[in-house]
């Protein structure tokens, strides 16, 4: 009777997100085309891409952009995974088989493109889906390429994507400048910060102090509310253990899970959906979370085994948890996850650990001793957070371009 109730369960979500309307969105790179590459016209180009960025009919940037008479494309410049998004290592430098144009790798030695990499080039364009978390390496490569271009006279092009989890919450914890500089925590910025990675340009380039020569080629018929399966457009995994919409809603929370002594699924065709470990009893977890009523989730017991090389637990039987997201407009992820947290370390306290990054990706220097010597609820901690978040609000308020 259980396993019916979860598959039914599963069930009736697969069949509403199926039906939720879907919008005619046109990405950056399509606008661009619209308006005759105006903003590169007669350029040499690098382009920072990889397989996410493609127009609404799929069709390659890299593809786009080489094969126009309006610009010269290049160099390529890849972010962490690669231009293909299937390495879950350090990337190296490599020549696109196409183009034959070479593929500079901005995520192993080198994260910031170098005076060498920039010889001949006008303008660099950055094209990537991003998924709308703080700690979600893309945008780190984007500010660090827009110094770049500023450190070289180059001009900087966003070509915007819609935030695959939509632009209108904001949720979590702010970083102290401290935990900052790294392109998995860059900008002191919310966890879930709402906004478009053009949107996130012009606010970095401002409020950080960048000051390159910026221009954002916005998307076409978005809006703020709008989550990634409503926008009409193709979804690719936007990375290795990126491989559902569910999996990117829960990752600004749940996520935070793969800093501490746990499994959050990789490798498995449900990652940041699943967590557990080979200690974890999944049953009581899943009991006391359900306990708690949190808004728009629920959880049920589940073994998976993670394949992702480099992982821990790898090839290990992990009993947990699995989330099941109810109702995604009442749901906030990162409350979730601090329930999360807090119940299994509560039920595992010897070997749920904190391995040195929760702080980092939470934004709070003391959100582990919070949750588990202070007992906090996970409630006050958020609330304790209300006050940094409102200010930000403010100044995000001023480079929100959609409606």
């Amino acid at each position: 009777m259980k396993t019916r109730t979860i598959l039914v369960s599963l069930c009736v979500f697969f069949l509403m997100s199926f039906l939720l309307p879907a919008a005619d969105v046109y990405p950056g790179i399509d606008v661009l085309v619209e308006r005759g590459f105006a903003p590169i016209q007669g350029k040499n180009i690098g382009l920072i891409t990889n397989h996410t960025g493609i127009s609404r009919e799929g069709k390659s940037s890299i593809d786009i952009l080489f094969e126009t008479d309006k610009c010269q494309l290049k160099a390529l410049f890849s972010p962490e995974h690669g231009i293909r998004g299937t390495s879950d290592e350090k990337v190296a430098t490599g020549v696109d088989e196409k183009t034959s144009l070479t593929i500079h790798s901005l995520y192993g030695k080198t994260q910031k493109p170098t005076p060498d990499m920039l010889e001949g080039l006008d303008v660099l364009v950055f094209d990537i889906q991003d998924i709308g978390t703080r700690f979600y390496t893309y945008i780190g490569t984007m500010s660090y390429a827009m110094k770049a271009a500023k450190e070289n006279g180059l001009k900087f092009v966003a070509l915007d994507r819609p935030n695959t989890i939509g632009g209108a919450k904001v949720e979590g914890g702010i970083p102290p400048l401290e935990l900052c500089g790294k392109n998995t925590c860059i900008h002191p910025i919310p966890t879930r910060h709402g906004m478009t990675v053009g949107e996130l340009a012009l606010l970095f380039n401002k409020e950080f102090g960048i000051g390159c020569d910026l221009e954002v080629v916005p998307c076409k018929n978005w809006k703020r509310d709008m989550l990634f399966d409503q926008t009409g457009l193709m979804w690719l995994n936007p990375s290795p253990n990126m491989k559902t919409l569910n999996g990117a809603i829960l990752y600004p929370g749940l996520g935070v899970a793969e800093t501490t002594t746990l499994s959050c699924g990789r490798g498995t065709d449900r990652p940041f959906e699943m967590y557990g470990a080979p200690y974890v009893d999944g049953e009581t977890v899943a009991r006391e979370l359900n306990s708690r009523n949190i808004p728009g989730i629920r959880f049920i017991p589940w073994t998976h085994i993670p394949t992702a090389q480099y992982h821990q637990f790898k090839d290990e039987v992990c009993p947990g948890v699995f989330a099941i997201i109810l109702d995604r407009e009442k749901l906030d992820s990162v409350t979730a996850g601090l329930h999360m947290i807090q119940v299994i370390q509560k039920h595992h306290p010897e070997k749920h650990i904190d391995r040195g990054g929760f702080k980092t990706e939470t934004g709070d220097p003391e959100a582990w001793d919070k949750l588990t010597n202070k007992k906090m609820t996970p409630e006050e901690i958020v609330k304790g957070w209300q006050k940094d978040l409102d200010k930000f609000m403010e100044v995000r308020a001023c480079y929100l371009l959609y409606q």
